[in-house]
């Protein structure tokens, strides 16, 4: 007979029950006993050789919002040929859409999937798109994975059909379908663990915890105690922290605070004048228009009668130079358009506000760390919002060698850089220009920021007349380094697991 514990005993005999092999999901499930006491049991198990343990990553399959709703609903191409069917058969694209109660943008993308997949004969009659369904197609392997994704949690795709696996791509680049790795943990009976199981098992009387009655009557000296592994792995413990990317930028900004940096604010809704105006960038300039800054929804315009004694010098940079020794842009500035309200599209209005502040300190040292907004297909590697860190020295006397020595005491003491190196670029609001390239052990030399010499287009027109020095950079993917991530969603995703394990800094 073998002689186990009590937990031990439980543990061995549901692996039995699975036939020797199973994960341990499966085998937590098939006993009574709490994680901890089955994850000590393994342990222990293991140290007699009874039991073998692996791990093994896989991937596991989990629909986005957008494919849950469609496997509810189905996907929107087969809801518009529905749609065209009850309406005889023949519609414009329109009127299925209509029916179906698909919005115009979906129903563009669902007429997209429609011809790929063959469906209708797709005509334009009139400028109007229609289309023609002779009847109804059977399920695609598209609709039988989504539909078996969305019944599962974190489906394995080796769980998934030989057959379904082709449709997970096609998912995921219809952002209807997220794969994440997962670490899965299998357990095994061996030759020694069979053997003990044939031999028989039984369970001694074990006391765990010492008692005033076994010790005034002296039974203690007759009984077996239980031992004690300490070094058996426990069931985690998951205490409130910071969202890591939060906590990363806290601490960013108190190191900039550390290094004599005054942090600058400003509103998420800017002023066309501070986002592009001030910055010397002509209003008919194509980063300008919708396709790359949000505009707000409304007729009203800000009011700049704070900054009014800049607006003509800047106005007059724009037309002429003014007294920058620049030809400026040749246009005639409209001062409607200044006052234009948008998004925050790029952090360095920051600076140009700043600038214009009257509480300016010169010399002086200022940061930002703040979100900015442009219009983009969000993906892995792009959001419509983001965070930007840019930081401006105002004095006497400053050049190119003091800028680089900002720019490498920041990398080496705020970002844990090895080491940098810099390299002469081009960037519309400074000249010179440098780009920041730092290098740390197992990534290599990586693309940091940019910088430079604030233009005299830029501070002059408002009354700053000593060298500004600037710099920026991506902390998006900065932290993404830091954090082994790829796939820039992360940083704002509610993922408790991923949030949970990692490190508090």
């Amino acid at each position: 007979m073998v002689e186990l514990r009590e937990n031990e005993a439980a543990v061995i005999k549901a692996l039995q029950s699975h036939g020797g092999n199973c994960s341990f999901e499966e085998l937590l499930a098939s006993t009574s006993q709490s994680n901890a006491a089955v994850t000590r049991a393994l342990t222990t198990l293991q140290e007699k050789q009874f039991v073998k343990v692996s791990e093994t990553d896989q991937v596991a399959l989990r629909l986005t919002e957008e494919g849950l709703e469609y496997a509810k609903s189905g996907l929107p191409e087969r809801r518009l040929l529905q749609a065209v069917l009850e309406l005889g058969g023949e519609a414009t694209i329109d009127q299925a859409a209509k029916r179906a109660n698909i919005p115009e943008q979906i129903a563009s993308v669902a007429l997209g999937w429609i011809k790929i997949s063959k469906w209708c004969e797709v005509t334009t009659q009139l400028q109007k798109v229609v289309l023609k369904a002779a009847g109804i197609p059977d399920r695609t392997n598209v609709e039988k994975a989504l539909e078996l994704i969305s019944s599962k949690h974190d489906l394995p795709l080796e769980q998934l059909p030989a057959d379904l696996q082709e449709s997970v791509e096609t998912l995921k680049r219809r952002q209807l379908l997220d794969t994440r790795k997962q670490r899965k943990r299998y357990t095994e009976l061996t030759a020694q663990g069979w053997k003990a199981l044939e031999q028989g098992i039984t369970v001694p009387e074990e006391i765990s915890d010492l008692t005033p009655e076994l010790i005034t009557s002296k039974r203690w000296r007759n009984v077996s105690f239980r031992k004690y592994n300490i070094a058996a792995p426990v069931t985690p413990i998951w205490p409130g922290k910071k969202q890591p990317y939060r906590q990363f930028l806290d601490n960013l900004k108190r190191k900039l605070v550390a290094l004599g940096f005054k942090e600058m604010t400003g509103p998420i809704v800017e002023l066309m004048f501070f986002n592009c105006d001030a910055l010397f960038m002509p209003q008919d300039h194509p980063a300008r228009e919708i396709h790359d800054i949000y505009f707000v929804k409304t007729d009203e315009l800000g009011d700049l009668a704070e900054y009014s004694r800049f607006i003509d010098n800047v106005a007059a940079t724009h037309e002429n130079g003014w007294k920058t020794g620049s030809s400026g842009w040749g246009y005639k500035y409209s001062r409607n358009e200044a006052l234009k309200l948008i998004l925050r599209s790029q952090g360095t209005a920051l600076s140009a506000r700043t600038l214009a502040s009257k509480n300016l300190e010169i010399p002086g040292k200022y940061f930002s760390v703040v979100r900015c907004f442009r219009p983009d297909q969000v993906d892995r590697t792009h959001l419509t919002e983001f965070n930007q860190v840019e930081g401006i020295v105002v004095g006497a006397d400053l050049s190119l060698r003091d800028l680089l020595g900002v720019l490498e005491r920041f990398a080496i003491d705020i970002a844990g850089a090895d080491k940098v190196r810099f390299k002469p670029d081009y960037f519309p609001f400074t000249e010179p220009s440098v780009e920041l390239q730092a290098y740390k052990e197992g990534y290599g030399w990586l693309e940091f920021g940019g910088s430079g010499i604030f233009r005299p287009e830029l501070t002059l027109p408002l009354g700053i007349k000593v060298p500004v020095l600037a710099w920026g950079i991506g902390v998006d993917r900065l932290f993404m380094m830091r954090a082994r991530l790829d796939d820039i969603r992360m940083l704002f995703a509610q993922d408790l697991d991923w949030m949970r394990k990692q490190k508090v800094t």
